[in-house]
């Protein structure tokens, strides 16, 4: 048990994350394997490096911080519902003002889904994961690791804000980033039903293989 291998793992997933979001290496790869060929690629980087990160902290010498509480489980698993949720619903859906983002042509700000609600689902997701993973998780390797991630994801937001205003241009920005006169989701939908049955389906598999994939239990 050291730091070695915790700190080793954590600057390489933000060292890849930095070098492959940069305009030029990103148009880069895009060139070569296309955007779905990027977006396969990125994320399955990004899991890869944050299984190795949580094998990491897990493994790291444990320097006690708070106690956990049962109440902690119980704030774990509801906000967990909710990124699952935000997940699923932005998943594959137009967002030229994020990444993710799949046919982003085709978006319409005058009916923008849930990114007229949340610009940022998948790093507000990032958020909500990593924000509720460090209540439970009273010790220093933890909390650097579900820090630095919460952190990340809301340093991210404005990052993205700014580098996307630059690319766009003024103009375009303000006309994507306009407000719809009623901001809503189509809940009758059969899109959105079949995705927040994706969602029920993807949390009732993280929640019981969490203890046989991370090794400790998601619940009490």
């Amino acid at each position: 048990m050291n730091w070695q291998e915790f700190i080793g793992a954590f600057a390489l997933f933000f060292f890849t994350h930095t070098v492959l979001l940069r305009p030029a290496i990103k148009c880069r790869i895009i060139t070569r394997i296309g955007p779905r060929g990027f977006t396969t690629f990125y994320s399955g980087i990004s899991l890869i490096l944050l299984g190795w990160i949580i094998k990491a902290a897990n493994d790291a010498p444990y320097v006690g911080l708070w106690d956990t509480a049962p109440w902690h489980y119980y704030f774990t698993q509801i906000c967990m519902a909710l990124a699952v949720i935000i997940s699923a619903l932005a998943i594959g859906r137009p967002n030229p003002l994020s990444f993710g983002g799949s046919n982003n042509h085709a978006f319409d700000p005058m009916e923008p889904g849930i990114i007229g609600i949340i610009r940022h689902p998948i790093l507000a997701s990032l958020f909500i994961w990593s924000f509720s993973h460090l209540i439970p998780n009273g010790d220093l390797a933890h909390l650097i690791l579900f820090g630095a991630f919460s952190g990340f994801a809301l340093l991210g937001m404005k990052i993205i804000n700014r580098r996307n205003r630059r690319v766009l241009g003024s103009q375009e920005w303000e006309r994507l980033t306009r407000k719809p006169q009623k901001r809503s989701i189509q809940i009758a939908s059969l899109n959105f039903l079949s995705r927040v049955l994706l969602a029920i389906l993807i949390y009732a598999i993280l929640f019981y293989s969490h203890e046989r994939i991370i090794g400790v239990a998601a619940n009490l």
